[in-house]
Order: structure tokens, then C-alpha cells, then sequence
């Protein structure tokens, strides 16, 4: 049983220079030219990291104990989905702190247990001035091994959306990203873990690499996003051609093989 009683993490700052050296590199994995001066939404990912030594890591490869990390035994995480609004960009450049707090704590029944749902808002000042605000939405469960894994679907998705990109995550790509946003959870690149210790049926795909992916729809067509929402519904494995989708009208998706739908996203 799931039990956080007495969890109340104070909120905590972190003040940061946001350099150029992390974008040049994100758009290098992205295979398209780096932002001008303005961070795209949510490349505020690759700034404010935590560095934990390693000895203080747990054996899923995320830190033991955390600020916001819930005191749950076996804690296994999934990253949901979140909302962004943007009152004004993240500048290269510009020094910003970034107030992390926790907003809420829920536990529901899945199909493997109890899961506690944890949310955490990011607000980002410049000079004292809120400019951003962000929200993670966290999965959390107790316990190892889920199952026997399916065999993963290859099949390319079919889509006639008017804005479309096709990818395939290969184990390269997604040590990349981890490497970029120091993540070292081993689902991304440990697929004997992934498979026998968290019941994935390959090498998982990262949630905000999906996120990021789907802005890069209105992005490249010159649309400037000041609002965000966007939810996981199914993990993306490597090796699996997906496709994120998209129009004029908001409505973003990460499809994977047999129509599948992995992700949903609106923006304004």
C-alpha cells in the first residue's frame, strides 16, 4: 500500500545562465538547425539538471532520495504529461531561477496496482518577473517486474495529417537525449533491465523527447507556442517507426504502429 503520509516537500530554487552549448546540441539529435536567441518550449529541459553522485543513484538508475521524489519502496517512474504557458521565452544568455514546488499528490487503482499520481510546478523568473510556468504530471508505483512484455508492433503508421513527421528512435538516439538531459533511468538504454526488471518489451522511448518532438510540428512551420498540454498514453519503444502528427488547429499526436496512439497535445 501506497502511503505518503507526512510528504511536504518545501519548494526549492535553482538560478541558472542559460547557455547556447545544450540547444546547438538537442538540434544535432533533432537533425535541424539550432533556435535563435529564444529557447523553443520545453527546451528549458536541458537546464536546471540534477547531478546526484553516483553512489546515490538507486538501481532503476534514478537518484534514491529527492525533493520531490516520493519515500515509496521500489519507487518505479513514469512521466505522464504536463502543461506549459509561456509569458515570455527563455533567452540564451539570460540568468532565470526556476521555483520547483508540489502542487499535488493522488493515489488511484491501475492495472497493476496502486499508482500514485505526483505534480510538480516549475515557475521560471527573469529579473523577479514570472515568465513561465510549467507542471509535470509523475506516475509512480511500487514493485519490480509487470509481466511477460509483448513483442513490440513495426508497422509504419498510416497518417494523412496536414503536418506529419516520421521517426524511428534507435538506442543512439535515446542515449543521446539521456545524455543531454542527464537522465539515466535504464529504460532508455539498458534493454536487459528494461525488459526483465520493468516489463517493457524493448528499450522505452523518452516521454519529453515525444513532447519536444511534437512542438517541433509548429515550430518549423513558424507558429510561436505560448501554450501547452500534453499527455503519455502509451509508451514508444526503440526501433519502432512512429509518427507525430499535426495541423494549424492545436491538435498534436505521437502515433505508433497500428494507429496507436502514444501521445496527445494541444497548443495555442
Amino acid at each position: 500500500m501506497i502511503d505518503i503520509e507526512g510528504w511536504s516537500p518545501a519548494p526549492h530554487e535553482t538560478t541558472e545562465t542559460i547557455d547556447a552549448a545544450p540547444a546547438a546540441a538537442l538540434a544535432g539529435l533533432l537533425d535541424t538547425d539550432p533556435p535563435g536567441p529564444e529557447l523553443p518550449p520545453l527546451w528549458q529541459w536541458l537546464h536546471f539538471l540534477d547531478r546526484p553522485p553516483q553512489r546515490d543513484l538507486g538501481p532503476d538508475g534514478h537518484p534514491l532520495a529527492g525533493r520531490h521524489l516520493p519515500p515509496i519502496p521500489d519507487r518505479r517512474r513514469m512521466f505522464a504529461g504536463g502543461r506549459l504557458i509561456v509569458r515570455e521565452p527563455l533567452r540564451i544568455g539570460d540568468t532565470v531561477t526556476r521555483r520547483a514546488e508540489l502542487v499535488s499528490t493522488a493515489v488511484k487503482e491501475g492495472r497493476t496496482g496502486e499508482l500514485l499520481f505526483v505534480t510538480v510546478r516549475h515557475t521560471f523568473l527573469r529579473d523577479g518577473t514570472k515568465i513561465a510556468v510549467e507542471e509535470q504530471d509523475l506516475v509512480y508505483r511500487c514493485g519490480d517486474q509487470v509481466g511477460r512484455p509483448a513483442r513490440p508492433s513495426f508497422k509504419t503508421p498510416e497518417t494523412d495529417a496536414p503536418w506529419t513527421l516520421r521517426m524511428t528512435a534507435d538506442p543512439v538516439l535515446l542515449f543521446r537525449f539521456s545524455a543531454l538531459t542527464y537522465n539515466a533511468h535504464r529504460i532508455h538504454y539498458d534493454e536487459t533491465y528494461a525488459t526483465q526488471v520493468e516489463g517493457h518489451p524493448g528499450l522505452v522511448v523518452h516521454g519529453p523527447l515525444l513532447a519536444i518532438l511534437c512542438l517541433e510540428l509548429p515550430r518549423r512551420e513558424g507558429h510561436k507556442v505560448t501554450e501547452l498540454s500534453f499527455r503519455s498514453r502509451r509508451p514508444v519503444y526503440a526501433d519502432q517507426p512512429f509518427a507525430v502528427t499535426g495541423s494549424p488547429d492545436g491538435e498534436l499526436a505521437v502515433v505508433a504502429p497500428g494507429g496507436v496512439t502514444a501521445m496527445t497535445a494541444t497548443f495555442s
